[in-house]
């Protein structure tokens, strides 16, 4: 027998479906609430509303869980790469040897761009922001491949965008860095796997070619790892519902890449680096800042700890945590920011303020730390979070088109403007 909740409106009862998930996770169905009753619900920011089904992460915030397709993410970054996860959260399921390699050659295959796109770069000012580059440079890839724009592609085709994007959006990302430095663009080198290659894109100038030892690949494949996916977030949200009205996947990703770029959601990794810039600047009082941030009356907030969704402590900031105090030692770098990060972490962590309200160090605190230390720049750290979240916000194109029962995202609003009143001439205006 279903499980039905009971709905009380004025002298009417409804009964309302309720769905349980795999995880035990429990929803009121509400789809025919405004048809059976005439009311709609009121969610600002929707932290109460599922908009969809899906079977690509399960998040549990008062556990500090986080798994992909079942699979925990502790294990995924110690045993798995990228390019394997990627295929994980896409197809559905781990590939078999012959998949992952057909995989991985279709990805490589499709390493270059036209080199019309080239005078795309050239026409941006040296300051533009890389994710602005990006964005606009993700949604001119379509201009090359009509014949993959078809809301209705064959899975071949849909196969082949899928591909192409994941490894184009790379080099269109290491271009956009190299622009903004003002360096010569470098091209990939088949002998170098996926994310190699994307640092020797990003730092091989003509007096040096780069190639990145093992921790420092390792290190990136795991960044890429825990940022691949996070449930119905702002950016992976936007992509559904910009492909909901059966956008192709280039025009919904570029969309995904512009809501990643605020600074309270893909931004928060550069906040953090700022903050610790800030406090460096004035001194390097940590402490200072610990007290204006327990003090509600002071405007500053510490970036880069607590979590909407978590209320444990963010799985991935332990798995960073980890690999950042491996690429400190392994680099040698001396830094003083660092200090400042590690006596806020420190502090944070054994203060009673904090640990009573669970505000420990997120994901953005320790990934900013890494990719400063790996000399990636602060306005590309956004780029790197859009780069890890690819896979990710493909799953959830290809899991809504896929869905015979899509409808295309039309949220309602509660109205509260002015009532009906006849136009006023000019003359009579106040």
């Amino acid at each position: 027998m279903p499980k039905t909740a009971t709905l009380q409106l004025e002298d009417n009862t409804f009964e309302i479906p309720v769905i349980e998930g795999s995880e035990g996770e429990k929803a009121l169905d509400i789809t025919r609430l405004r048809q059976q009753t005439g009311y709609i619900t009121l969610d600002s920011g929707y932290g109460n509303t599922g908009a969809c089904l899906s079977s690509i992460t399960f998040i549990d915030g008062d556990e500090g869980i986080l798994r992909y397709r079942g699979i925990d993410i502790t294990e995924l970054c110690e045993k798995s790469t990228f390019m394997e996860v990627s295929y994980l959260l896409i197809y559905g399921h781990l590939p078999s040897t012959d998949e992952f390699a057909r995989f991985k050659e279709r990805v490589h295959y499709h390493s270059l761009i036209h080199e019309d796109m080239k005078s795309f770069f050239t026409s941006y000012p040296g300051h533009a922001h890389p994710m602005a580059i990006l964005s606009a440079m993700v949604c001119s890839l379509s201009v090359y491949h009509p014949e993959l724009l078809q809301p209705d592609q064959s899975a071949e085709d849909r196969d082949q965008t899928i591909t192409r994007l994941l490894s184009k959006v790379r080099v269109l990302a290491a271009f956009a860095y190299k622009r903004s430095v003002g360096e010569a663009f470098v091209y990939t080198k088949p002998e170098l796997d996926y994310l190699s290659n994307f640092l020797h894109m990003m730092f091989t100038t003509p007096m040096n070619e780069y190639f990145p030892d093992e921790l420092i690949r390792k290190t990136l494949d795991v960044l890429f790892i825990v940022h691949a996916d996070h449930e119905q977030n702002c950016s992976t949200s936007t992509v559904r519902m910009v492909g909901s009205s059966k956008a192709n996947l280039f025009a919904s990703l570029s969309a995904g890449i512009c809501a990643l770029w605020g600074p309270l959601h893909g931004g928060a990794n550069q906040a953090v680096i700022e903050m610790l810039e800030a406090i460096y600047a004035d001194g390097g009082n940590h402490k200072k800042y610990l007290e204006m941030a327990k003090d509600k009356s002071s405007p500053f907030r510490l970036m880069g700890f607590g979590h909407r969704v978590y209320r444990n402590y963010d799985p991935r900031a332990q798995i960073l945590k980890a690999y950042c105090d491996k690429v400190l030692a392994h680099l040698g770098v001396r830094d003083p920011i660092f200090d400042i990060a590690k006596a806020l972490e420190e502090a944070a962590l054994t203060d009673d303020y904090f640990v009573e309200k669970k505000l420990y160090p997120n994901v953005d605190f320790y990934s900013g730390i890494i990719y400063r230390a790996l000399n990636i720049p602060t306005n590309m750290f956004t780029v790197m979070f859009a780069l890890g979240r690819l896979p990710g916000w493909i799953a959830h194109w290809k899991e809504m088109i896929e869905d015979p029962g899509m409808k295309i995202a039309r949220p309602r609003q509660i109205y509260t403007g002015e009532i009906l009143h006849p136009y006023a001439p000019i003359e009579q205006r106040t």
